[in-house]
C-alpha cells in the first residue's frame, strides 16, 4: 500500500491518541467525518493500523521494576522451542517474548514489584522452565519512548 501526507498523519495522530474518532481526525485535518473514516478503514483493512492499545502504568499497580532477562537454552535438541515458549508466555509477569538471533536464543520483559520479587519470579517460574539454560537480566533504568509511527 502507497501512503500519502495525510496517511501518514493520520498514523501520527492515532499513535499519539488512538482513541481519536473519525470525527476529531476530519477535523483536525480538513475533511469531513466520513472521508476520514474510510481513510482509516482502509489503513485498517490494509493492515497498516493493526489495533489499538491502551498504555497501562505499570508502576500504580506496583510494578516498580523492569527487567529484560536473556535466557539461553541448554538442550535445544530434547526441548522444542514451543515448549519453552508455550510456557514461559504462562507466567503473567513476563510482557514480551522475543526469539532472537545472538548470545541468547530469547530475551524477555519481564515486570516485578521488586528485585525481591523479581528474583522470586526468577527462581521459582524462570529457572524452571523446560530447557532454560544460562540467564542474564538487565534491570531497566529509564524508559524513554520514541512517539509517532515508523
Amino acid at each position: 500500500m502507497t501512503l500519502d501526507e495525510t496517511d501518514r498523519a493520520f498514523l501520527r495522530a492515532l499513535s499519539d491518541d488512538a482513541t481519536l474518532s473519525a470525527g476529531a481526525l476530519g477535523r483536525r485535518f480538513g475533511m469531513s467525518q466520513p472521508a476520514a473514516w474510510r481513510r482509516v478503514k482502509r489503513l485498517t483493512e490494509s493492515g497498516v493500523l493493526a489495533g489499538k492499545r491502551i498504555e497501562i502504568d505499570r508502576e500504580a499497580l506496583g510494578f516498580g521494576v523492569t527487567v529484560f532477562l536473556g535466557v539461553k537454552l541448554a538442550t535445544k535438541g530434547r526441548v522444542s522451542l514451543e515448549d519453552f515458549e508455550r510456557a514461559v508466555t504462562a507466567i503473567p509477569e513476563v510482557q514480551l517474548v522475543h526469539h532472537v538471533l545472538g548470545l541468547y536464543d530469547y530475551r524477555l520483559r519481564i515486570v516485578a514489584r521488586d528485585l525481591s520479587d523479581f528474583e522470586r519470579i526468577l527462581r521459582r517460574r524462570i529457572m524452571t522452565l523446560p530447557g532454560v539454560g544460562e540467564v542474564e537480566a538487565n534491570v531497566m533504568l529509564s524508559e524513554e519512548r520514541l512517539a509517532g509511527p515508523l
